[in-house]
């Protein structure tokens, strides 16, 4: 059983710049390291604060860590301040995690938008370490711009894996950026998709707005609300349930999530405020 208040010393071995506010943290932890996907951790600085981030690697990478972070506050920008060597603190893992059992023998359906890619990388890598036990992998990734997109190399390799079906796109194309792909929200990849619902799992991650409309996306192609997993991570802070900034409905996010699926929700239209 995890001590909630007990941390680990890191040490900061790489980090990788994946656009203009998101990078990758690569952390050595001085031994193995267990968590189940979609689990999360708090990550900190000594004398600076933590805040909750999914690993963005597979479960199966025990050491070293990879946490993908966007600069957005206060902490957040000391952390992408922080040179190789730095010693960075762990705590977790928390929550719940993706069910991957009830995943085998169905079809996967990845949606992400943003940083919200992070989490679903790890699910990702994860789910294709053990391929055989599914029905193969769509991913639907999109972000604002060419530039906004994290990952691009690794986008490559992933869309040549046999059994994996990889869409891109982006909101807008600035001038100056050069993208042949799909432009437009992440759900123009998802009409076009042909699934078939009965036998299809989907997760999805990213802006509350941009998962309000790709789960109703994926409801009117018919996935059950049953298989429609949710990462709501975006509401957590503490980590432990005792600040309350992560309640939805009777929930506690940190606690109960941060993977739900749809019909665990009374009321989901009201769960993006």
């Amino acid at each position: 059983m995890v001590n909630a208040f007990q941390s680990i010393r890191t040490k900061l071995l790489k980090v990788i710049t994946e656009s203009p506010t998101i990078k990758t943290f690569i952390l050595d932890c001085g031994g193995e390291f267990e968590f189940k996907t979609g689990q999360f951790v708090e990550v900190g600085l000594p004398g600076v604060g933590e805040g909750p981030f999914t690993p963005s690697c597979s479960h199966y990478t025990k050491n070293p860590i990879e946490i993908t972070i966007m600069k957005v506050g206060y902490m957040t920008s000391k952390i992408h301040e922080a040179k190789e060597g730095a010693e960075v603190i762990l705590r977790g893992p928390y929550g719940n995690g993706y069910p991957l059992e009830d995943f085998e023998g169905k079809h996967i359906l990845i949606v992400g938008g943003g940083v919200g890619l992070a989490p679903l990388r790890s699910l990702f890598l994860t789910l294709v370490h053990d391929l055989n036990k599914y029905n193969g992998i769509t991913a639907c990734f999109g972000a604002r711009s060419p530039e906004d997109l994290i990952y691009k190399e690794q986008l490559k390799e992933w869309a040549s894996i046999d059994g994996v079906e990889l869409h891109l796109s982006v909101d807008r194309v600035p001038e100056g950026q050069n993208w042949s792909g799909n432009v437009g929200v992440v759900t123009t990849l998802l009409k076009p998709l042909s699934i078939d619902p009965d036998s299809t799992v989907a997760a999805v991650c990213g802006p509350p707005i941009m998962m309000k409309f790709t789960s109703l996306t994926l409801l009117e192609k018919g996935i059950k609300p049953s298989n429609l997993y949710l990462s709501m991570e975006s509401k957590m802070y503490c980590g432990i349930g005792l600040c309350r900034h992560c309640t939805i409905e009777h929930y506690f996010v940190c606690k109960d999530g941060p993977v739900f699926t749809y019909d665990q929700f009374e009321n989901p239209e009201a769960i993006w405020a």
